[in-house]
C-alpha cells in the first residue's frame, strides 16, 4: 500500500502527532479511497503518498489557523470523498460532523468509511445545500468546503434569515481565487499555503 514512497507515511504520522489508533484509521481510509476510486469518481489521485499529501494533509491544514479543540460541530458542504471533514474527525475525535452529499454512490462510500473506522457522531445529510439551509436549524460552529460549491452559493448561509448567519465558513481555494464584489464583505482573511508544488489558500468567511 505504501510502496510508492517508503518515507511519507512515517513523516505524516510524526507531523500530525497521530496515535496508533489514528494511524490505523487513516490507513483504512486510504485503502478504501483507492479501492472505491477504481469503481466510482471519488478522486483522480491514485498513489498513496499523493492521497496523504493532497487529501489528508491538505484537509488538516486548517488547524494551523483554528483551534479545532474549541470546535464542537463542523459541517462539510459537498464533502465528496469526505474531505476535509473526515481527516479532521480522525485527528480530533471529539468533533461532531455533518457531511452534506447528494451523490448516492459517494454516500455509500462515506457510510462504509464511517463503519470501517468506527467513527461516532458523524451523520450524512443527503440533500443539497439550499435545502439544508432552508430545512435545518442546528448548532454548528464551523462550516468547511473544499472547492465543492461556488462561493456565491456558500455565502447564502450569511443571509439575515439563515440560522447559520453567525457561524464561520472556511473555503479551500485555488491561489488565483478572487472574491466578487458581492462576496468581498464576507471575507475575513485569506491564508496562502502550499501543498507540495500546488499553491492554495484558505479563505475565512463570516458576517
Amino acid at each position: 500500500m505504501l510502496g510508492d514512497n517508503p518515507y511519507f507515511w512515517q513523516q505524516f504520522l510524526k507531523k500530525e502527532e497521530l496515535s496508533s489508533e489514528q494511524e490505523k484509521q487513516f490507513a483504512d481510509y486510504l485503502l478504501l479511497l483507492l479501492e472505491w476510486s477504481e469503481k466510482i469518481n471519488l478522486t483522480t489521485i491514485t498513489t498513496p503518498s499523493a492521497v496523504v499529501k493532497y487529501h489528508f494533509q491538505d484537509s488538516l491544514y486548517v488547524d494551523h489557523n483554528i483551534d479545532v479543540a474549541t470546535i464542537k460541530t463542523i459541517c462539510d458542504v459537498g464533502t465528496g470523498g469526505g474531505f476535509p471533514a473526515l481527516p479532521l474527525k480522525i485527528k480530533y475525535p471529539h468533533l461532531r460532523v455533518i457531511l452534506i452529499e447528494v451523490n448516492n454512490k459517494k454516500i455509500n462510500f462515506l457510510e462504509e468509511v464511517i463503519a470501517k473506522l468506527t467513527l461516532e457522531n458523524v451523520e450524512i445529510y443527503p440533500e443539497d445545500w439550499r435545502t439544508f439551509l432552508r430545512k435545518t436549524d442546528d448548532e454548528i460552529d464551523l462550516f468547511v468546503s473544499r472547492a465543492s460549491l461556488h462561493t456565491d452559493e456558500l455565502i447564502r448561509m450569511f443571509k439575515p434569515s439563515s440560522p447559520y448567519k453567525d457561524a464561520q465558513l472556511v473555503y479551500w481555494a485555488a491561489e488565483q481565487w478572487v472574491p466578487t464584489k458581492f462576496e468581498q464583505p464576507f471575507v475575513k482573511k485569506e491564508v496562502p499555503y502550499s501543498t507540495g508544488p500546488k499553491k492554495r489558500k484558505l479563505v475565512f468567511f463570516g458576517k
